[in-house]
């Protein structure tokens, strides 16, 4: 019964278009207009791409710059890289969308994880890419990590993307994108200071934290080589 009324809550605080405004933050907008961010890197191939089939519900992944604290939320999907391959991710794409707000965001974050039981586990070394100025296309990011990118073995891992944001100023809120069907293992979410009401404030999957299950949108380019 408690679950219940937390995915209704949850689902309640959806706005139903991404330009509406609101005077407190909403954990996403549903119902949105879908721009894929999907860009081409020079020199770069594609190594994942889950950047497609989008539900048209954006979940709240951002970190507000002003004194919201407790709403900040974070979202995060995993890859798998194939036995006996080494890939060097130099490019992460991400699909969203600016709600109670027009945006732009201040900037943004990539997060690569270890896999921990089908959760993310422990932030890689060197794998944490903080105020990137990607380019934006009405909130779809393309986020360059570099000449040297971050390089990986075979293995699953989880990426989570974020922005950084002013509600205050009316810059609003920005969410990834979810889609479906889910490939490998749910999307997670989480949400430390319970400022939407959801529990989640640890990783949990999208279907239990805000009743929309699925995967983010998102893809992966870089250099793919034979490893180990």
């Amino acid at each position: 019964m408690y679950k219940t009324a937390l995915l209704a809550t949850a689902a309640a605080l959806l706005l139903t278009a991404a330009g509406a405004e609101a005077a407190t933050p909403s954990v996403g907008a549903h119902g949105s207009t879908i721009v894929p961010g999907i860009h081409l890197a020079k020199g770069a191939r594609m190594l994942y791409d889950q950047n497609s089939d989008s539900t048209g519900t954006g979940l709240a992944s951002m970190n507000f710059t002003s004194s919201l604290t407790n709403e900040d939320s974070y979202g995060a999907d995993d890859f798998v890289i194939p036995k006996r391959r080494t890939w060097t991710v130099r490019e992460v794409d991400v699909s969203g969308v600016y709600y109670n707000g027009i945006g732009p965001a201040n900037d943004e974050n990539v997060v690569f994880y270890t896999d921990a039981k089908g959760k993310p586990g422990k932030a890689i070394k060197k794998g944490s890419f903080a105020d990137l100025q990607c380019e934006d296309s009405a909130g779809s990011f393309s986020c360059s990590l570099g000449r040297k990118g971050l390089k990986l073995s075979s293995g699953r891992y989880w990426v989570s993307v974020y922005a950084d944001m002013d509600f205050v100023s009316g810059a609003g809120q920005w969410g990834w994108y979810i889609r479906d069907p889910i490939r490998n293992d749910p999307a997670v979410w989480e949400n430390p200071g319970d400022g939407y009401g959801t529990g989640c404030t640890t990783w949990g999957e999208l279907g239990t934290c805000v009743g929309y299950s699925g995967d983010f949108m998102f893809d992966l380019q870089g250099k793919s080589e034979r490893g180990r």
